[in-house]
């Protein structure tokens, strides 16, 4: 089995794009909806072609450029992407031409736009690749669900290297029914018990098989799991560990995917007892929930073993260790879709 290092990260989100993956310079978010501040595109992407194209599929090769430019790879092997909603503008767009257009007269590019694997698509047109490529729609899994893949596949030398991405936007009619279902917090300062925060962005990281002075972390395992009771989340922390011939006492750091919900902080609170000598990180506070978050907990993961030392922007309580050899990545939505994945120092 071959090692998996992540080589190179790229991201978009709610922060000013000129502070890059500078996390101590991150903000934390104040409002209940955050959009994500677009970065320039017009390097990237021809103007004629940037006009029509969705802001997730402009984040989406924006954050991949970046991941491969650190990875000083002009053309990944595979390129697996995982989004829980896709390209929600232009499905909305479509959607609603259908009824305003009594199912006639209707132009297929809001259609050809909204799939959920159009980022995927029109990273590969532009960069020409014809390898490999696959998008993930696994609710708050779906970039762990790319991940995983890209992963085994790089290990039994499958590939040598492949692009690896979460992308979710905001549209307003999608975000006004999750309102009504006060699955989305309709104001800051009066949230519901069950009401979050949203964000948006995309995030892309570079995985290959052989460690360069770019590599920030290796990527160990990822492990997925729909429904996991609260009594049962330590043991399966330590069963995943003990897969990978650790124990609880050698995490150094958890980075956990905590949001406003405080009916659900229990099954973070079970990582910390789970793992006590670990200092605690969290990120949600910087760039918002969406499905494909975790990503972003990836590179904040990445970037505190290449950095050895954790922003005060993201560290919870107070810091326990001053070297970082190994990371854990924590993180469920709703009670659902638990996800722990394994960094080391490489």
């Amino acid at each position: 089995m071959k090692q998996v290092y992540i080589n190179g990260v790229g991201s978009v989100s709610i922060q000013d794009p000129l502070r890059a993956l500078d996390l101590a310079s991150y903000v934390p978010i104040d409002q209940a909806i955050t959009y994500a501040q677009q970065p320039s595109y017009k390097e990237l992407i021809a103007p004629a072609m940037l006009r029509r194209m969705a802001k997730g599929v402009k984040m989406g090769i924006y954050a991949s450029q970046k991941a491969l430019d650190q990875a000083q790879l002009a053309q990944p092997e595979a390129i697996i992407t995982g989004t829980g909603m896709g390209c929600l503008e232009d499905s909305e767009k479509f959607l609603k031409s259908i009824l305003e257009n009594d199912e006639q007269y209707l132009t297929p590019t809001s259609f050809i736009q909204s799939t959920h694997n159009t980022v995927g698509a029109q990273i590969a047109l532009r960069l020409q690749c014809k390898g490999y490529n696959f998008t993930y729609v696994h609710a708050a899994v779906s970039f762990e669900s790319a991940l995983l893949d890209a992963l085994l596949q790089v290990q039994t030398q499958e590939l040598n290297n492949a692009l690896v991405g979460g992308i979710e936007e905001i549209s307003d009619y999608t975000l006004s029914l999750l309102q009504l279902t006060e699955m989305v917090n309709k104001d800051f300062d009066k949230p519901f018990k069950e009401g979050v925060n949203i964000g948006e962005g995309a995030t892309f990281l570079c995985l290959q098989n052989e460690k360069t002075t770019a590599s920030y972390a290796e990527l160990v395992d990822v492990s997925i799991q729909h429904r996991i009771a609260v009594e049962d989340i330590g043991g399966a922390v330590e069963q995943f560990l003990a897969q990978n011939k650790m124990l609880s006492a050698d995490i150094d750091v958890v980075v956990l995917g905590e949001n406003s919900v405080n009916s659900h902080q229990i099954y973070f609170d079970q990582i910390v007892e789970t793992c006590p000598a670990a200092a605690q990180v969290h990120y949600k506070h910087l760039i918002g929930e969406y499905d494909t978050a975790s990503a972003f907990g990836v590179v904040v993961a990445s970037s505190l073993l290449k950095n050895q030392a954790i922003p005060a922007s993201v560290l919870k309580g107070e810091q326990t260790t001053t070297a970082i050899k190994n990371v854990l990545v924590y993180n469920q939505l709703r009670g659902e879709d638990h996800s722990l994945i394994l960094l080391t120092q490489c």
